[in-house]
């Protein structure tokens, strides 16, 4: 289906033409038109089709539609998003649909002072991006006023939920006018973003493009099982004999990611980190150098999935996989966009194990492992089993007298040092 079918206004059918947009994707096509209409929604489609242009366009439509003069500290469309990252994709990419018509977007989130965007909300804006903790810091201060917000759209909820958003939210939902349109945006579904949806939309229609929280078909998952000690090491090897290039690794921790960051400077490799404990200003130049290939490795913690949109991005790695498995699916949702292929890689300690089983009944498919020669895993159940077994064969006289110690049975016992003779005095 193409956008020409959609009857857009001329000055936003242009835009989008200019940005390259010719054919809807599955998303765009089941979300548009009755978002067109007024229908509130919950969305759950798979990160990288589509999903801003898929609210944002039918959000545009209905102001043009219904012009109405921009009025200061009064905006007429708010966008939530739980990071800053997000927050500024998305004001950049519906600036590029606005580009022609004159509907005004600005992006509002923490870690930059508040008086630019102040100023900007008393000249007037039309459309706010915001985080939810920034919002109301900015509402506490007199500088915006939600009772015009006809149009409400929650992208991500279910990181918002993550992040403890939720009394934010809804605080934030309930300042808006009654008469809203609510759009529910997420690439995972979960019984919370379910009752989320039951306070927030009205009579909605519910649109799953794909199977819930299931990853792009363009994407290869490969597991590597290792020690969680020498993951840096491997992760080295692999990246100098792949030659891989522009490759985004999510840590779980921010001293993990700083970890990884001084292993890879000390081998000359060019690599940066974007994590909370960065400034906006340097996550910010991380992320465009990043774009820009003038690093190979971008490190990143859980902060930054939601929010980084790499054209052509080919390698995600998990250094550690993520506490909660939909978040594997965000993780490995910046490659493979827009129908291109990608590489999903997860390094696996033992320790790891039971995440990833969860992942695996998440995704709905098993995971391909690749063993490294020099980096092989002992597999403590292999050896209980055999030891086991022996027990239970009578081979072992009494098993109340076998002692399994499965730590040490994994360790590498240390060579023998060669024998010398002893030194004699003359």
């Amino acid at each position: 289906m193409q956008f020409s079918s959609l009857d857009l206004a001329p000055d936003l059918q242009r835009a989008l033409v200019e940005c390259g947009y010719s054919t809807m994707t599955p998303v765009q096509e089941q979300a548009i038109v009755p978002a067109r209409r007024g229908k509130d929604l919950q969305v759950t489609a798979q990160t990288g089709t589509g999903k801003t242009a898929a609210f944002a366009i039918p959000v545009l439509q209905r102001m043009l539609d219904k012009p109405k003069a921009t009025v200061a500290q009064r905006p007429r469309a708010l966008i939530l998003t739980p990071t800053r990252e997000l927050a500024e994709q998305i004001a950049e990419s519906i600036c590029a649909y606005a580009k022609f018509v004159p509907i005004s977007v600005t992006a509002l989130y923490g870690g930059v002072k508040m008086g630019g965007q102040a100023n900007k909300l008393r000249t007037g804006v039309d459309i706010v991006i915001s985080t939810p903790g920034r919002l109301i810091e900015h509402m506490a201060l007199g500088h915006v006023i939600l009772t015009d917000v006809e149009f409400v759209v929650l992208d991500e909820a279910d990181r918002m939920l993550d992040m403890g958003f939720v009394t934010d939210v809804l605080k934030l939902i309930q300042m808006t006018a009654n008469h809203r349109q609510t759009l529910l945006f997420s690439a995972t579904t979960s019984p919370a973003v379910n009752e989320l949806s039951h306070k927030i939309l009205k009579n909605h229609q519910q649109i799953r493009v794909a199977k819930a929280n299931s990853t792009a078909d363009t994407v290869e998952h490969l597991v590597y099982p290792v020690e969680e000690s020498r993951k840096i090491e491997l992760f080295e090897q692999l990246l100098l004999e792949n030659n891989w290039f522009q490759v985004l690794v999510f840590t779980s921790t921010k001293e993990q990611a700083d970890r990884l960051l001084a292993g890879l400077q000390m081998k000359k490799i060019d690599a940066a980190v974007c994590h909370g404990d960065k400034s906006q200003g340097a996550r910010r130049r991380a992320i465009a150098d990043f774009k820009s290939a003038k690093l190979q490795v971008l490190i990143a913690t859980e902060v930054a999935a939601r929010g980084l949109d790499i054209q052509g991005l080919d390698y995600v790695v998990n250094f550690n996989l993520p506490y909660l498995p939909e978040d594997y699916v965000h993780r490995i949702g910046r490659t493979g966009r827009a129908g291109a292929e990608g590489l999903a890689i997860s390094f696996v300690s033992r320790e790891e194990e039971q995440t990833l089983e969860r992942i695996q009944k998440l995704i709905g498919s098993k995971i391909k492992r690749v063993m490294v020669p020099g980096f092989e895993v002992s597999n403590r159940e292999s050896l209980l089993k055999t030891i086991s077994r022996k027990v239970l064969s009578g081979r072992s006289n009494k098993a109340s007298e076998t002692r399994i110690d499965l730590d040490s049975a994994n360790k590498v016992k240390p060579k023998a040092k060669p024998k010398t003779k002893p030194r004699t005095t003359k």
